[in-house]
């Protein structure tokens, strides 16, 4: 499985489910502006996407879209919280530490292959310390499973190669693996922790060392590639992202993740000039998400390759906060007027509906689930798709049961939520 993963809340009616278009004039209503792009077509004769996925558009008849995705509102919706929900199935605060739906996959299946891990997150840097980084740094765990099923993590695709060689030579790196052992054996860890979680943490450093030393380990080096390949790919480190899920699947790669990584207020986070950013955010993942389905499918391997492209929520034209004349609805604002550019877009979290495109592993071909209403504020009015119904459907892909259940504390931890998911029997061919 690959997920493709458009961190900070991707704007339905801007991407996979575009509605009427309305462009920019000064004074607009904002509740009249449903689609700030129009409408094009796609493969596929009753499927449209949104001007500036024109390339996605020409691969739909390989694949889904799911329009109603809606998540629960508690409290308020945070990045952190739903970016846990969706990734994890479960809501926090939780009594444990849920794994994340990779590790999952990988505990329950297993490596394809001994020398290549089974989970690759690529693309997430977590270097930085802004808002909610922390929070969305906790669900890239494998949780109570164990490290060993936790992610192999590839910050920067374009040095993924470097990531595999030994920058200090062999006899250092050697020094440096009998002194990281001791080091654990010091912290905390060694008298806290349970003897799985110890020797699973040692499991997954002798797994990463055991990659650095295999063949295998050339399938992270980008350079391999035709360079006219790499340049098509190449629209910024997502694009990059693409390529080498590309290549670890070929290589026998279980779960592979590619981010567009969070950032508050830019990226898929747009909080403001939610057109502007928006334009450019698809021209980033349109050409690569396009061509890694071109090239799974010309080499045969899209039929057993489940490729999910998905977001936390979706996005309103309310906009949150951002100027003084505004009328209150719930914990948003509503801008009555929008009076430049930066209004123009969408700019609130939304959750009564969302977009999943999926390819691959079985998925119907040319095919939409689901139905959002044509009026502000475009809510799901048909088929209204959870999370645990579209874990159970991403399970069942995968060959698993969605009410499997891992003992933690002598008590049952479903896969999905109380083992009550339900897949989508119409997604399936």
């Amino acid at each position: 499985m690959i997920l493709l993963w458009m961190s900070g809340g991707m704007a339905h009616t801007e991407t996979f489910d575009p509605k009427p278009y309305v462009p920019f004039s000064p004074g607009i209503d904002s509740r009249k502006v449903l689609s700030t792009f129009p409408a094009i077509d796609s493969a596929v004769d009753h499927i449209k996407l949104s001007q500036g996925l024109e390339e996605i558009a020409s691969v739909m008849d390989l694949g889904s879209i799911i329009r109603t995705y809606s998540i629960p509102i508690v409290d308020k919706i945070t990045h952190s919280r739903y970016q846990y929900l969706w990734h994890t199935g479960y809501m926090p605060p939780l009594p444990v530490a849920a794994p994340h739906l990779g590790a999952v996959i990988a505990r329950t299946l297993g490596p394809r292959r001994p020398d290549m891990p089974a989970f690759i997150n690529i693309n997430e840097p977590l270097l930085d310390a802004k808002r909610e980084a922390a929070g969305i740094q906790s669900f890239l765990t494998a949780g109570f499973l164990g490290a060993e099923y936790g992610p192999f993590s590839v910050p920067f695709p374009a040095k993924a190669a470097e990531q595999m060689r030994s920058q200090v030579g062999e006899g250092r790196l050697s020094d440096r693996v009998k002194l990281w052992r001791s080091l654990v054996k010091a912290t905390p860890l060694d008298a806290l922790a349970s003897d799985y979680q110890r020797e699973s943490l040692m499991r997954s450093f002798d797994q990463a060392y055991q990659l650095m030393n295999s063949p295998v380990s050339q399938s992270f080096d980008l350079s391999r590639e035709d360079s006219s390949v790499y340049d098509y790919y190449n629209t910024g480190s997502f694009g990059l992202g693409c390529l080498l899920a590309r290549r670890l699947v070929q290589s026998g790669a279980r779960f592979i993740e590619v981010h567009t990584p969070y950032e508050p207020f830019g990226r898929w986070d747009t909080h403001a000039h939610g057109h502007e950013v928006t334009a450019r955010m698809k021209q980033e993942i349109d050409r690569p998400v396009a061509q890694l389905i071109r090239d799974l499918h010309e080499r045969g391997l899209l039929e057993r390759t489940l490729v999910v492209l998905a977001s936390e929520f979706s996005r309103d034209v309310l906009i949150e906060g951002k100027v003084n004349k505004r009328a209150r609805v719930g914990q948003a604002a509503i801008v009555p007027t929008m009076q430049t550019l930066e209004h123009y877009g969408m700019h609130a979290h939304f959750a009564d509906a969302g977009s999943v495109v999926l390819f691959g592993g079985g998925i119907r071909k040319g095919y939409v689930y689901g139905r959002t209403a044509d009026e502000h504020p475009c809510t799901t009015i048909e088929k209204p798709v959870s999370i645990e119904n579209l874990h159970a459907t991403i399970y069942r892909a995968m060959g698993i049961a969605p009410d499997l259940a891992y003992d933690i504390e002598r008590r049952p931890f479903y896969v999905t939520k109380d083992g009550k998911g339900e897949p989508i029997d119409d997604l399936f061919s």
